[in-house]
This record gives C-alpha cells, structure tokens and sequence, in this order.
C-alpha cells in the first residue's frame, strides 16, 4: 500500500488516499452529528498513524493513536451521553472553561516539544507539537459536542495546510484545506443546533 500513484494531479500512496477518504466521511458524519462518523474516525486514525510514522511526523502519528482512543470515548458520549440516560447536546464553553482549554493547548505543546526534540529526529518540533496540542484539545470539545471544538479546527487545519505541503504529503494537505471548509460548515450547522 506505499506504493506511489496520482491522483488530481497529486503524488500519494494508496494508504494515505484510503485515509483521505475515511477521513472525509468522518468529517461529513460529525457535521451531521451522527454517531457512525467515530467509527470511520477510529479507522482513518490507525491508517494515518502509519502514514505519519513514515513521514516521520511522530506527534501526528501518536495523535492518531490518542484520536482512536478518544474516538471510542466520543462514540460512547454521543451514543448514551453523559450519565448513560440522556444524549449529548451541543453546548457552548464557559469562560473558565475556554480559559482552561487554553491553558491545557499550551501546556501540551510545551510538553509535546520538549517530547519531540528530546525523543526524536523530528524536524518540525514546534509545528508538530503546537497542531498536535491542538488537535488534542480539539478532538476533546467534539467528542463532548462543544461548538468551540470547531474553531480550534479552523486554526489547526489551516497551519496544517502548510505542514503537510512542507512535508510533500500532498493528498493530506488537500484534505486539511477541505477539512477547513467543512469546519466552518459544522461551526455553523452545530452554532444553529446550539441556539434552539
């Protein structure tokens, strides 16, 4: 499957085009709310993992491996919902709790680099680190349906974009720039949920 091939004009592997398109129904099924996407999501994860430990984006790759295990969390939380009797609701974070967010992306990108710098050969530490940190955050607010989740993605997506592109993983980095525009569109599909 580390074969190379083309497709629209872009260099990638089998694995990574079956990851792109996994990776896209998850993201469709999300914006929906329809807790089917965790299970696409659990399967892109662990073939992203490989597609990151060859590309030697280690923080990425142990993501994908934190995003299966969250992602059965998440399917849990939106299936039964919080005390196992009523459904998940999308909800809006408080001000400590966006204070929080905050200072947790931080404290794992600080961590998350010291990690890469001192564990591996990685040559792009703070950006692996500061996007891993997000996506961490990011996949958290999701999997408890909070609207910010979707802003987080906004940014991490975009600085994506270019990592993936400095990286040659073309493919991904298309999906990264869909995955922008399907986020703006969950901001504002779960933003009307939110209001009724």
């Amino acid at each position: 499957m580390s074969e190379t091939l083309t497709v629209w004009g872009l260099s990638t592997s089998w694995l990574e085009l079956v990851s792109f398109l996994l990776s896209v129904i998850t993201v469709a099924l999300t914006i929906r709310q329809i807790h089917w996407g965790w299970l696409f999501s659990i399967v892109s994860s662990g073939l992203y993992a490989t597609v990151f430990f060859d590309a030697k984006l280690y923080g990425d790759m142990g993501l994908q491996v934190i995003f299966i295990l969250v992602s059965m969390w998440g399917w849990l939380q939106w299936w039964r919902g919080i005390d196992g009797e009523a459904s998940l609701h999308v909800a809006r974070l408080a001000l400590s709790q966006k204070l929080i967010s905050v200072f947790f992306w931080l404290l794992s990108f600080v961590a998350l680099v010291w990690f890469l710098k001192t564990c591996t050969d990685s040559d792009v530490p703070y950006a692996d680190g500061f996007l891993t940190a997000g996506s961490l955050l990011g996949q958290f607010l999701l999997s408890r349906k909070k609207l910010e989740n979707w802003i987080v993605w906004i940014v991490v997506d975009i600085l994506y974009v270019g990592l993936y592109l400095y990286k040659n993983l073309q493919l991904t980095a298309l999906l990264y720039a869909v995955f922008v525009v399907m986020a703006v569109m969950g901001l504002r599909s779960w933003s009307k949920a939110c209001q009724k």
